[in-house]
């Protein structure tokens, strides 16, 4: 496999001085954009079909082991913050459970057993969508938990580093984004997780803007949990909405710190009730309430 080969620009890699290393280390990484260019279509693919199944209520879940496994829960972790969705929709599954996490949990990427059973304690049904995530495209308990997946009606997408694998043989949309050998031979933590993280930094957000939770360019659904979130929504209702800073504040208390709601009480110049009456009729899109109304 093309990530466990090493790599011929860096066999001296134990002779370089701490500045060379972070050079080649640098110029390794300026590949990965390229290779992920080349399936931008694949990856478009992907987000359709998750639009899907999610606008129909469907779940989304990343399965992985080890980086792969921790990238995919980093990536369902920020949706509710950043989209305002419920935990339930966006899930991270990886081998070894919560403790794999922070600390390495032997063999459990081998376990195909437990791989079918992470997906039957979440009841994977035919509504849901699974993104399996693996860099070398062959680890068993992902493999075990998108064959499962799709067994129940799932629908399943692969994303991995090597291409051909297994995984990517398996599943309805193929992303195959092979990097080459990495800096330090077999450490997929580096150009394989790079990639890995801008797919699936893709996937979540052109999802989330599909559905209706991004206007313009901004994240309109955001959670207001801090100071730093509370004033990033004032300031969306206050240019959204063109009013001042001060009808802003007051419109987000009214509407209970609900940035959609103020924005479309500022525009329409009505209550949280017609707003959210409005927003309920469309969805929760806040541009269709805007254009139509």
């Amino acid at each position: 496999m093309l990530t466990e080969k090493p790599n011929s620009n860096t066999l001296h890699l134990h002779k370089m001085s701490a500045l060379e290393i972070v050079e080649i280390m640098n110029v390794e990484d300026a590949t990965v954009t390229d290779s992920v260019r080349e399936v931008l279509t694949e990856i478009a693919s992907a987000v359709e079909l998750i639009a899907e199944r999610l606008e129909k209520g469907g779940r989304l879940f990343y399965v992985g082991a080890g980086t792969s496994g921790r990238l995919g829960i980093l990536d369902a972790s920020e949706c509710p913050p950043t989209f305002g969705t419920l935990p339930e929709m966006v899930q991270g599954i990886m081998a070894g459970g919560e403790t794999a996490m922070s600390d390495a949990v032997e063999g459990a990427e081998d376990d195909r057993s437990a791989g079918e059973a992470s997906m039957l304690k979440n009841k994977v049904d035919h509504r849901d969508v699974v993104v399996a995530i693996a860099a070398s495209g062959t680890t068993p308990f992902v493999l075990a938990a998108v064959e499962f997946a799709r067994e129940q009606g799932a629908a399943t997408v692969g994303l991995a580093c090597n291409s051909p694998s297994p995984l990517l043989d398996n599943v309805d949309v193929s992303i195959g984004v092979p990097v080459g050998p990495e800096v330090l031979a077999g450490s997929t933590r580096l150009k394989a997780g790079t990639a890995q993280k801008m797919v699936l930094n893709m996937l979540s957000t052109a999802t989330m803007v599909c559905l209706g939770k991004v206007y313009q360019n901004r994240m309109v659904d955001v959670q207001t949990t801090n100071k730093k979130l509370i004033r990033r929504a004032m300031e969306m209702v206050s240019e959204l909405g063109e009013v001042s800073t001060e009808i802003a504040t007051e419109l987000l208390q009214e509407s209970g710190n609900h940035v959609k709601t103020a924005v479309v009480m500022a525009k329409l110049g009505i209550n949280s009730d017609g707003a959210n009456k409005l927003l309920d009729e469309y969805n929760g899109n806040l541009a269709k309430v805007l254009e139509t109304t």
